[in-house]
């Protein structure tokens, strides 16, 4: 009877996060592997990277499904969304835009609300100054930016790290540098990496581990991209008139002048900046950041 009771108990649990998955088809006929939490009005999750799968955003997207439906998805040549080549020409800011706005035309959205979070946040931005008709609200969560302001702010990862944590860095930078690319120095410099990354150190083996998931060969190729189009949202943004929550930690990696140029940028907009937080708002200040985040949509 225990057995049993387990077994049905179970089943509820994961009926109450109802789950889809499933693949949609983009224009140059690739993939994109995503899945759906909860029921109501759509939020789509853009996670950070670039090069990470969406993984790490799954716990963030259930607790979100308690008052809407939310959707997570690999971007392309990550996770499930899996490409033949990466290069210039399969890799880039538009074609990443027009994958989310074939996720939706897939999903038969007339419009959504998008949340983008770090990296995930410059390339929301950017879905809005090309299809800004699709979206209703927008939340930045520690985003890199409307524009590339990020590549000449501070290296603020190294100064939130101590000095041994910074010798280690080094150290594990050069192994890889030489060659060695085992998940044991990918670990090891997540872990010398995490603490700049979270406020709170009981979460730095959760974002170590995140660390050791990125792609460096879609990274470069998306930064080299967003720098031959001189990635600048700002103009076309002053014109999106939809409400825009920008929320991120007052001890970010990303600076809160970036934040800041969104606020100016965006007409309609609000910056919260979360005490004792730094880049997993979702981690450091769990209450205030999903509190936030829920009354701005549900507004």
């Amino acid at each position: 009877m225990k057995n049993i009771f387990l077994f049905v108990f179970l089943m509820i649990l994961g009926n109450s996060f109802a789950q889809t998955e499933g693949y949609s088809k983009n224009n140059d006929s690739s993939k994109t592997y995503y899945k759906i939490f909860g029921k109501g009005e759509p939020l789509l999750i853009i996670n950070g990277g670039p090069g990470m799968n969406s993984n790490g955003f799954e716990g963030m997207a259930k607790t979100l499904a308690e008052n809407q439906e939310t959707i997570i998805y690999d971007q392309r040549g990550t996770g499930k969304s899996k490409l033949k080549e990466l290069n210039s020409k399969t890799i880039s800011m538009q074609l990443m835009a027009d994958d989310i706005e074939a996720l939706r035309k897939h999903l038969k959205i007339e419009k959504w609300s998008i949340l983008g979070h770090s990296f995930g946040g410059m390339l929301a931005s950017y879905y809005a100054t090309v299809y800004p008709d699709r979206i209703k609200k927008l939340v930045l969560s520690s985003s890199g930016g409307v524009d590339l302001t990020l590549l000449s702010s501070p290296n603020l990862i190294e100064a939130g790290l101590t000095k041994i944590e910074k010798d280690s860095l080094n150290y594990w930078n050069d192994k890889i540098e030489k060659g060695d690319t085992t998940y044991a120095a990918r670990l090891g410099r997540g872990r010398a990496m995490a603490p700049a990354y979270v406020y709170n150190s009981k979460f730095i083996p959760i974002i170590a581990e995140r660390l050791t998931q990125g792609n460096s060969e879609i990274n470069g190729l998306l930064w080299d991209d967003m720098q031959k189009i001189h990635f600048d949202c700002k103009n076309k943004l002053k014109n999106f008139k939809n409400p825009v929550l920008i929320i991120q930690g007052k001890q970010d990696i990303i600076s809160n002048e970036i934040g800041e140029l969104a606020r100016k940028t965006l007409p309609n907009s609000k910056l919260i900046l979360l005490e004792n937080s730094k880049h997993y708002g979702w981690l450091d200040a769990k209450e205030k950041y999903f509190t936030e985040i829920n009354s701005f949509l549900k507004s």
